[in-house]
């Protein structure tokens, strides 16, 4: 594609079960070796946005009716997921459900089913070094992993199917703030490093943008703002409705960013 974009999203909408429309005309670019950052509140359309390219939609009885998604030059729109999977799309999902009851390698291998029959050997160090967490612990039940071992585990999984484009869904949910920092951390050194292109979704709007280049900010379904990373840290209402700081920079308290919100409308 043209000047590196990757993959291209115009004037989407996106409807569940012919009656609830979530995505209205939402377009977006993602750079090739970028990492780009959707932020928003709960039900802003940020999943729904993914889904949407990672072809999610149809197993929750939903589709794209507007509008297209260009990958690579190619419309992927309401595409199966397998097909877009083999096309090197490959999404983390909310929630870091692993198998269970598969120990934390076999767990790991299940990532290279795209590419099966294929060596694997090395796309194990390297995950491994990445997370070291789990080379130690590598024959335990993923059933009895912390929190922050799953998303590791999740996200190294993705890594073995060798992707493309990595749709991150909210990394951060419900970890604790230095588990939360070290993943945020590998995210960025796999991004530098391995040249990985990847969409972040988060709520966690600080930590996204510390290590995004670009990011768009989605209320009730549509893109209400966009910019480099860095000047979207510096926007007043990003600063205020999403990073909790009033002028100067001063914290605000929980009450404060509530009372905002409620009178903030991004339409």
């Amino acid at each position: 594609m043209n000047d590196g974009i990757l993959l291209q999203i115009n004037n989407v909408g996106v409807v569940y079960s012919d009656v609830i429309q979530v995505l209205k005309g939402v377009s977006l670019s993602v750079r090739e070796k970028r990492i780009t950052s959707l932020l928003g509140s709960n039900g802003a359309g940020k999943t729904t946005t993914l889904r949407a390219v990672s072809g999610l939609l149809k197993p929750e009885n939903g589709r794209v009716t507007e509008g297209t998604i260009l990958y690579d030059g190619a419309e992927i729109q309401n595409q199966p997921p397998e097909t877009i999977t083999r096309r090197g799309i490959i999404q983390v999902l909310e929630g870091r459900q692993p198998f269970k009851y598969l120990t934390i390698e076999e767990n790991l291998r299940v990532g290279t089913a795209t590419r099966f029959g294929k060596p694997y050997r090395e796309d194990l160090e390297l995950v491994y070094t990445y997370f070291p967490v789990l080379l130690k612990r590598r024959k335990t039940l993923a059933g009895y992993c912390s929190g922050g071992e799953l998303q590791m585990l999740v996200i190294g999984r993705a890594l073995m199917a060798h992707p493309k484009l990595l749709l991150l869904d909210e990394p951060s949910l419900g970890l604790a703030p230095m588990v939360v920092q070290e993943i945020f951390r590998i995210i960025r050194r796999i991004n530098e490093e391995r040249g990985a292109t990847i969409i972040l979704v988060e709520q966690n709007a600080s930590m996204a943008l510390q290590i995004a280049h670009y990011g768009y900010v989605m209320e009730n379904g549509k893109i209400v703002m966009e910019g480099a990373a860095a000047e979207l840290r510096e926007n007043p209402d990003v600063k205020e409705f999403y990073l909790g700081m009033g002028a100067g920079g001063a914290a605000k308290s929980y009450q404060d960013v509530k009372a905002y919100k409620r009178r903030k409308r991004w339409l």
